[in-house]
């Protein structure tokens, strides 16, 4: 897998994450949606005579917000690409970094609130656990915040940066980073990339011990703030690997949760990583069968399927490619290297968004007939984007804990696309990071009479709809929704989806949701050419 000169963030992050691409893809349709909305809705304002009353102002929120013992100040979360701001209150939150030692180092969790647009707001609390892991929930709150915007109508939001992450004591590795700047992207051995990883741990220990950034770890502190807040009950919002401490944290307390929402569903049982290559490669097919049931689309590429696997095994066998193209942020020329490795990367990211991987067969032909750019420029966007998201610290030791040890190299996945090097990469690097044990039952399957609704799409590469039948089995009041055509993580904003949820929060009948509405969610039709898909 290729890496860029963030060790931290590229080591693990391209293989391991799992939610944060499609939510940026979608944050970008909004945004050009509601400027588009926007100006219709000026013009037709200035064409009516007279014009309407103005709406009443809404009361400015005030300087401090007490919420049981905790005091918080009005602040404003940041955009990403955006001069916008969302208004909260947020507060730090000091909690020891090893739970069972309450003299360990003191560590201080970044948290804000963002109140509901009622004045008498219910009394239970929506929870955003956000994806990575390594993901803060403030950073990324509001690129997700269409799909809580019904929620907001009667409810308060926490967020809570997962320790590790955001501005909760993130594990970083400045100087490790500024080191390696110098190295371009040149394609490391395990050898060096075990090499990299021991230096960012002998940089973390510094300032922290990486043993204690792990689920459980977050579970604990999520439980202390919810008592620090008066104890109110949860509805727990997990994406992605927030799926997996939704779940912990709901058979550690649950008497604390109300509902839960898993979207992206990563089952227990599983160690990450473990399924990269099959689930890829299940998506993959799942593009392929829709193009090919696409007369335009067939006719444009044939089997596109055929011609990646046929690309990808042309560059294994030859040297690295240099591939200079104009760089989509700053259109300034770049040169990059191109690998099979490269390539296997690019179709798994493509995969996660319905936006990208509607540009997934053209890129792979143009590829195919020698023209890398358009592959290249898009995989520019979307590592770039990645790596500004992602704490590879805290993915280090969540994985290293909970799962490598699970982890051995699977022979049938040998001939697939990613085949067996992120495991083997997993396995090496975590022999490098400091790591603790992994916890008595970790991976028993989530059994539970909370309320729970499970969402997925269709064409998820990273947790498809068959994880969240996994977790259903152990659910008695539960509903597993799948979304046609979609990728991971992107469901929960995706059509009547944000309404669904709302009402399920508040009904807690998943078994009665009307969701007919889903047949209306279909994916991006393949692109046949720069202009788009076809009529």
């Amino acid at each position: 897998m290729k890496l860029d000169k963030r060790m931290v963030s590229r080591v693990v992050a391209i293989a391991i994450v799992v939610g944060v691409l499609g939510w940026q893809w979608r944050a970008k349709q909004h945004s050009a949606k509601d400027a588009a909305d926007g100006a219709s809705a000026a013009v037709a304002s200035s064409a009516e005579t007279p014009a309407k009353p103005a709406a009443p102002v809404k009361p400015a929120l005030p300087a401090t917000l007490k919420f049981g013992r905790l005091t918080l100040t009005a602040c404003e979360l940041r955009q990403p690409n955006s001069a916008a701001t969302t208004p909260a209150f947020c507060t730090k939150f000091p909690v020891p970094e090893d739970q069972a030692d309450p003299k360990s180092r003191t560590i201080d969790l970044k948290l804000a609130i963002l109140k509901s647009d009622s004045a008498l707001p219910a009394t239970d609390l929506v929870v955003y656990l956000a994806g990575g892991p390594g993901q803060s929930a403030i950073q990324t709150y509001p690129e997700v915040a269409p799909a809580f915007a019904p929620l907001r109508k009667h409810h308060d939001v926490l967020l809570l940066d997962q320790r590790g992450t955001g501005d909760s004591h993130p594990l970083k590795c400045p100087g490790l980073d500024k080191q390696l700047k110098g190295l371009g992207d040149t394609q490391p051995t395990i050898a060096q990339r075990v090499e990299w990883v021991g230096q960012c741990a002998q940089e973390i220990q510094k300032n922290a011990d990486p043993r204690y950034y792990t689920t459980t770890d977050a579970i604990a502190d999520l439980e202390a703030v919810r008592e620090a807040l008066g104890a109110p009950k949860l509805d727990l919002v997990g994406v992605s690997y927030g799926t997996r401490v939704a779940q912990h944290y709901a058979s550690a307390h649950p008497d604390a949760v109300r509902s839960i929402v898993l979207d992206g569903v990563v089952p227990n049982q599983l160690a990450l990583g473990e399924t990269f290559a099959e689930a890829l490669n299940h998506s993959l097919k799942l593009q392929a069968a829709a193009c090919e049931s696409t007369p335009t689309c067939k006719k444009a590429f044939g089997d596109w399927y055929a011609t990646l696997h046929q690309l990808y095994a042309k560059l294994k066998a030859g040297p690295p490619r240099q591939v200079t193209f104009a760089d989509p942020s700053s259109y300034v020329p770049v040169t990059r290297t191109l690998t099979a490795d490269t390539l296997a990367g690019v179709a798994r990211l493509f995969s996660y968004s319905t936006g990208t991987a509607a540009l997934l067969p053209l890129a792979v032909n143009e590829a195919a007939h020698g023209n890398y750019a358009p592959l290249m420029g898009q995989s520019q966007l979307l590592t770039g984007d990645l790596s500004e998201s992602i704490e590879g610290g805290v993915q280090m030791s969540v994985i290293c804990t909970e799962d490598a040890s699970l982890l051995k190299p699977r022979p049938q996945d040998a001939d697939l696309l990613l085949g067996n090097d992120l495991i083997d990469a997993f396995i090496a690097e975590c022999k490098a990071w400091p790591h603790g044990p992994m916890p008595r039952g970790f991976h028993a399957p989530f059994e539970s009479s909370i309320p729970t609704l499970l969402i997925s799409g269709e064409r998820d590469p990273v947790t498809p709809p068959a994880y969240a039948g996994e977790v259903l089995k152990g659910l008695s009041n539960g509903r597993s929704l799948v979304a046609k055509g979609l990728g991971h993580a992107e469901s929960i904003d995706a059509g009547c989806m944000p309404d669904l949820v709302e009402q399920f929060i508040a009904n807690l009948e998943p078994k009665r949701l009307d969701a007919q509405c889903l047949d209306k969610i279909g994916p991006i039709p393949a692109f046949v050419n720069f202009n788009g898909a076809a009529p």
